[in-house]
């Protein structure tokens, strides 16, 4: 029986749909203003990906931020609880997750089993997520391909102090005025989210093996030196965005047969 999850975040949705465990549609669509029209979107792609009508679906989860503007989701799962499935599913040899999204960050340690045993979420303050670096980008012109680009070693590393996303972007205007180098900047940026990550992570303890999940851990120059820092080789799936999703399919999946 086909069951689907959804993941409604702050900046995009992700619909997953299983069979069987093998996953028949993957969609990511922005979010935009309304998070009920982003999700009938990104289900609507996901069934014609998938070739099934939306009456074929056994059961559907919603997670995320949004979760309850999905009004066909029979269950709502917990961030926390999807991340933890999703990633133990792609990895079961997986003991922390790293989740950086559009607007919150959370760090989360699971059992030799999959089951989340500790966890801790930075979801008040934008610093060091996704929006926080679009915001960087922008006061310094550029994009976040660039962000994302590793900087050589021999790159002074600018320092951004503050924890605030408008102080911060303040800071960037100051060290732009004061004609610091683009990179020396950007690589500011980069460990200054990196020292945020690895102080929620303190809070619960990094255990090997690490899986940083979404759409931040595709900036490979936040990662690498997330790695560097740590001291730990970072796993990272083929589409971290996505994780959430599927463990919200995977919840539909055990919820399916009861």
């Amino acid at each position: 029986m086909p069951v689907a999850g959804i993941d409604i975040g702050s900046l995009s949705t992700e619909v997953v749909i299983l069979k069987k465990e093998e996953m028949l549609a993957q969609v990511i669509i922005p979010t935009g203003a309304n998070s009920k029209l982003a999700a009938e979107k990104a289900m609507k792609e996901a069934l014609e990906k998938s070739g099934l009508s939306f009456n074929e679906l056994g059961y559907i989860v919603a997670t995320g931020y949004g979760r309850g503007s999905v009004p066909f989701a029979k269950k709502k799962g917990t961030e926390i609880s999807c991340h933890g499935k999703g990633a133990f599913f792609l990895h079961p040899g997986v003991r922390t997750v790293i989740d950086i999204g559009g607007q919150d960050s959370k760090v989360i340690r699971l059992s030799p089993q999959g089951k989340v045993i500790d966890f801790v979420m930075n979801e008040k303050c934008a610093a060091g997520t996704g929006r926080f670096l679009e915001v960087m980008a922008h006061a310094l012109e550029t994009d976040l391909e660039e962000m994302s680009r590793p900087s050589a070693p021999s790159v002074k590393t600018a320092n951004i102090s503050s924890m605030c996303t408008v102080f911060a972007e303040s800071e960037v205007v100051s060290l732009v005025a004061e004609g610091h180098p683009r990179e020396e900047i950007i690589k500011g940026i980069i460990y200054s989210v990196v020292e945020r990550t690895i102080s929620l992570a303190r809070r619960v303890g990094v255990e090997e093996e690490l899986m940083m999940t979404g759409g931040v851990a595709k900036n490979i120059a936040l990662r690498e030196a997330l790695e560097k820092s740590l001291g730990i080789k970072i796993t990272v799936p083929d589409e971290p965005q996505a994780v959430g999703a599927l463990g919200a399919a995977l919840l539909a999946a055990e919820e399916a047969v009861k």
